[in-house]
């Protein structure tokens, strides 16, 4: 994927303040420092678009970025922190629960997981509700320098028994080097690529892509 602009478009509370542009959207979703800001501005080239901290638990809202003026990333609030206020976790599942299942434009999502760590219920449970709700999931061991090959091989085995799932359909990715961009890009593309198409038939009418804010 070749990244000609990216660029913030706002942060939204909740699904009706969401930008209203219709065009195709992936979500981003895991734990709490697990490095999906990291993941995200390492697919789009960029060091400080999305925001990276180093306090678990930062992201509150739903931010949105417009790749190419084609699709849209959303970097939904992190779970699973304890140090969170306990009135802002009980605010997080309703918020993303909306979203995940009331926004039309919504193709699929990359659930995040640290090679380092074992899948708790909480992915364990999001993998299962993803196939309730027939919502595309693209799962992804990130941080895969911080390991060994050795151990990051048995790792990635063993993750993807945790899960479920075939360790073909587990990514390995690593924003510091690189690994596993090209591959995630491919199944990226394979959720947005017709409506990407379309979208942009349409900005080929019209070159200026309004924010809604």
């Amino acid at each position: 994927m070749i990244i000609k602009s990216a660029e913030f478009v706002k942060s939204a509370p909740e699904v009706a303040q969401c930008p209203r542009s219709g065009l195709p959207e992936i979500a981003f979703v895991g734990r709490s420092n697990v490095g999906k800001s990291s993941l995200i501005n390492g697919l789009l080239n960029r060091r400080r678009l999305a925001r990276t901290s180093s306090t678990p638990g930062r992201t509150q809202l739903l931010n949105f970025f417009v790749i190419n003026q084609l699709f849209l990333f959303a970097d939904l609030p992190g779970y699973g922190y304890a140090r969170v206020p306990a009135a802002i976790r009980r605010s997080w599942g309703p918020m993303v629960q909306n979203y995940l299942t009331r926004r039309d434009n919504l193709r699929g999502v990359v659930l995040i997981l640290d090679i380092r760590r074992t899948p708790g219920q909480e992915e364990q449970r999001l993998m299962d509700w993803f196939r309730q709700i027939k919502k595309p999931c693209i799962s992804v061991l990130t941080k895969a320098d911080k390991v060994s090959r050795n151990r990051r091989q048995g790792r990635h085995r063993q993750v993807a028994a945790d899960l479920g799932i075939d360790p073909r359909q587990l990514l390995l990715f690593s924003a510091k080097s690189g690994q596993g961009k090209d591959a995630l890009w491919k199944n990226i593309n394979a959720l947005i690529q017709d409506k990407a198409e379309d979208a942009h038939w349409a900005a080929s009418q019209d070159d200026t892509y309004v924010a809604d804010v």
